[in-house]
């Protein structure tokens, strides 16, 4: 009886090890299978690439690159440049969809006049919004200006003088703005709104593809022209070089003061949705700290309370430029 016991319990112990080594097997082969996201192959980078750095904006000082230009402008920079919109008149109705613009520039000049230098590309001009639509820059008043392609309804066109950099002045008079309406204009709705050089200045159909993004349907809106008014200048398009490393916020105000300049408004600004933030003075600043890619711009006139001033829609602008590194 004890042998047979004695050998039971041999065999019950032989298949213990044998079960024992067999686990112990599976846990070494399973262990062998385990991933390896964090080493590295030798001689390779890394195989998860680190995170691109977080933007960081931060106001910067004007470029040297302007200040250098603004020195070899004489006082055209302290001038007072004033505009009339001799066409379309205010309140005036246009049996066609192509509008012809017409200004007049005038005022104390100290040498100001928009033109375009053939060498750099640059010069003074006249900013042409349609409706909230991004501007157009006017060079040679001289030349015609159209509107093409404009669609039947009523529209607002907004202009000011700017500096070769884009800068608006800011002196009384040289901002204007008119209404004027399209009444059987005979307008193509499958293609945008252009000027006589063929660039899209304004879109008539939200199904069109254009080149910037928040180019949307393009319509005069419920704008109050005694109240007050935020017309979005810059950023605009797209920047690269050293045109990247310090980016311009300007604006026009009309009919509001910023608490900086003694009134009750503020301009509040964001850039991808982020931390808003905000300008006090009238002033154009410049935003360094830019990655590469595509940046959205936000910028509306709020109250001191922080609330949006509504006109027309028009007081909350937002725009997409391109940053090239």
């Amino acid at each position: 009886m004890t042998r047979g016991r004695t050998g039971a319990i041999g065999i019950y112990m032989k298949s213990f090890n044998a079960i024992s080594i067999g686990l112990f097997v599976f846990l070494i082969a399973a262990c062998g299978e385990a991933p390896r996201t964090n080493v590295a192959p030798t001689g390779n980078a890394p195989v998860t690439s680190p995170s691109p750095p977080a933007q960081n904006l931060a106001v910067a000082e004007r470029p040297k690159k302007i200040l250098d230009e603004m020195a070899g402008r004489g006082e055209q920079d302290s001038g007072a440049p004033t505009i009339t919109i001799v066409e379309p008149k205010a309140d005036s109705t246009v049996t066609s969809s192509t509008v012809r613009v017409s200004l007049k520039v005038a005022g104390d000049l100290k040498g100001y006049m928009p033109h375009k230098d053939e060498t750099t590309k640059m010069g003074n001009h006249i900013h042409v919004i349609m409706d909230n639509q991004p501007y157009e820059a006017y060079y040679e008043i001289g030349q015609p200006f159209e509107l093409r392609n404009v669609s039947d309804g009523e529209h607002t066109l907004r202009v000011f003088p700017s500096r070769p950099w884009h800068e608006s002045y800011k002196n009384a008079g040289a901002f204007q703005m008119v209404k004027f309406t399209v009444r059987n204009g005979g307008s193509d709705a499958t293609k945008p709104t252009t000027t006589l050089n063929g660039n899209t200045i304004a879109n008539a159909n939200t199904a069109l593809p254009t080149e910037s993004k928040e180019m949307k349907r393009s319509m005069g809106g419920a704008i109050d022209m005694k109240r007050p008014l935020l017309t979005y200048s810059r950023p605009k398009g797209e920047y690269k070089d050293d045109e990247a490393e310090a980016i311009m916020i300007d604006f026009w105000l009309l009919n509001a003061k910023l608490t900086g300049d003694g009134g009750e408004y503020r301009a509040r600004y964001s850039v991808n949705g982020g931390e808003p933030k905000f300008i006090d003075k009238w002033a154009p600043i410049w935003l360094s700290g830019w990655s590469a890619g595509n940046h959205s711009v936000k910028l509306e006139l709020v109250d001191k309370d922080g609330n949006l001033v509504d006109n027309g829609g028009y007081n909350s602008t937002t725009r997409e430029i391109t940053v090239v590194k």
